[in-house]
């Protein structure tokens, strides 16, 4: 089998190797990322935004199927360009892709196909609408509609101070300052723990990857600035220390009522991997967002476990027969090293070395391999993954090799270890207690003397998903 692979991250460091388990990769990457340059048979470099240079290379290699990592590519159209040339591609056509390229397109189409799991929100066009809908829900957040890489959420009480800053952004956003498309969405703030659950699409069939949880904040503690992902981590039994099968079985419910509902409004079936951020509140998942893609730093908390050949479940996507796919029973740690400064002000452009340290998988991400050595860019640069039977065990491995790396570097101390878990649980566990509490003062009240201040806030009907 021959795979064509586009992009450089980490993420596709770790799609190449689960590929060349049983096929020739051949590699189309912006920069020279040395771990994919390996890996693969052939590599060219190019603009991730140029789909005709894309569809060049391909026509070069003559892949049995190609797999585009990163969105962009994606929301630009690469697959409709290379689908156009009789080539099958992992990953949906532009209009499928605005799940992700399009905030305001997610939410309403959510809402037309009566699809659960949103939160409260509203779409605003004009300024107007935005102050408006930031005055009747007070407590938000508000989105960039359009791809601002992972950075274009901001939240009432954190990085916004107050609802005139609130308004203030969307104002930005709407004008275009921040994020290709004029549209912001405002939408509650809600409570509870986030997790990840990624998928393989055929169309037809949603099939579930381990969970995992993401840490965006750049410092431990889950303090600083929003970044694309300092780290993540996964449990042996594939859920997470503080969801239950239940909330995994909901969200992937919603997941699953997605695809169903693309297919009825397009008549398309969407064909790759879909990713699912969620937010665990006490009364159960609500979709924060969907990604068209694998995760980043995600993917690589479930690639090395996978049991089935990827080459094997990506013919099975583009042919439509996709079956079962099974994992590991391995918990798992990933920690990235990014330059000093990152993400406000990166020292972009430094030379590091790595030493890697057995028994630990090393990813590049966001480096160029040049004749000298390797350099950063502005983003994140390694990625470290351990694998073992407790997430403890794993975290340790991964911790173990952050030590190999030398340059202007930093990294989150505290990703997968026992304390900062232990967090997670506490919150969870304070929220479902609140919510029982509430739930069985409203069922004691009698109907006829409830307020509408004492009725059920939840917007999902549990019981339907």
């Amino acid at each position: 089998m021959r795979a064509l692979l586009v992009g450089n991250g980490a993420r596709e460091h770790s799609i190449a190797e689960a590929l060349a388990r049983d096929s020739d990769v051949y590699a189309f990457m912006k920069a020279k990322n040395p771990g994919i340059a390996r890996i693969a048979k052939e590599h060219t470099l190019g603009d991730l935004n140029d789909n005709s240079a894309i569809a060049s290379f391909a026509e070069e290699v003559n892949p049995d199927f190609v797999i585009v990592g990163p969105e962009n590519p994606l929301a630009n159209g690469v697959t409709d360009v290379l689908e156009e040339k009789g080539f099958k591609v992992v990953g949906p056509d532009k209009q499928l892709a605005k799940l992700e390229s399009d905030k305001s397109f997610t939410r309403e189409f959510m809402k037309r196909q009566n699809v659960f799991g949103a939160p409260d929100f509203q779409v605003c066009r004009s300024y107007d609408e935005a102050v408006d809908a930031i005055d009747r829900i007070q407590n938000v957040v508000v989105k960039a509609a359009g791809l601002v890489g992972g950075k274009g959420v901001k939240v009432l009480g954190d990085q916004l101070k107050s609802l005139d800053e609130a308004k203030a952004y969307a104002k930005d956003v709407l004008d275009c300052k921040i994020g290709p498309i004029p549209r912001v969405v405002i939408e509650e703030k809600l409570e509870g723990e986030e997790f990840s659950l990624q998928a393989f699409v055929d169309g037809k069939h949603v099939i579930p990857m381990p969970l995992a949880q993401d840490h965006k904040r750049a410092y431990d503690d889950d303090k600083g600035p929003m970044t694309g992902g300092m780290g993540s981590y996964s449990d042996s039994d594939h859920l997470l220390p503080f969801v239950t099968e239940e909330d995994r079985a909901k969200a992937l419910r919603i997941m699953q009522e997605t695809v169903e509902a693309l297919y009825k409004e397009t008549w398309k079936y969407y064909k790759g991997v879909l990713y699912g951020g969620f937010m665990l509140t006490a009364d159960g998942p609500r979709l924060l967002e969907y990604n068209v893609r694998f995760g980043d730093p995600e993917a690589m908390n479930v690639l090395p476990i996978m049991e089935n050949p990827l080459t094997e479940v990506c013919q099975q996507i583009v042919d439509g027969t996709l079956t079962s796919v099974d994992f590991q029973e391995k918990a798992t740690v990933c920690k990235y090293v990014v330059p000093k400064g990152y993400p406000t002000s990166p020292v972009g452009g430094a030379k590091i070395e790595v030493t890697p340290v057995e028994g630990v998988r090393t990813y590049y991400s966001s480096v160029d391999e040049r004749e000298d050595g390797l350099y950063m860019t502005s983003s994140r640069a390694v990625a470290f993954l351990g694998i073992a039977d407790m997430i403890e065990e794993a975290e340790k491995q991964a911790r173990r090799a952050l030590s190999g790396v030398s340059g202007p570097v930093f990294y989150r101390d505290d990703i997968g270890t026992r304390e900062l878990i232990q967090k997670r649980i506490e919150h969870m566990q304070k929220l479902r207690s609140a919510g029982t509490a509430a739930q069985q003062a409203t069922d004691s009240t009698p109907s006829e003397t409830k307020s509408v201040s004492q009725q059920p806030t939840s917007k999902i009907n549990t019981e339907e998903l």
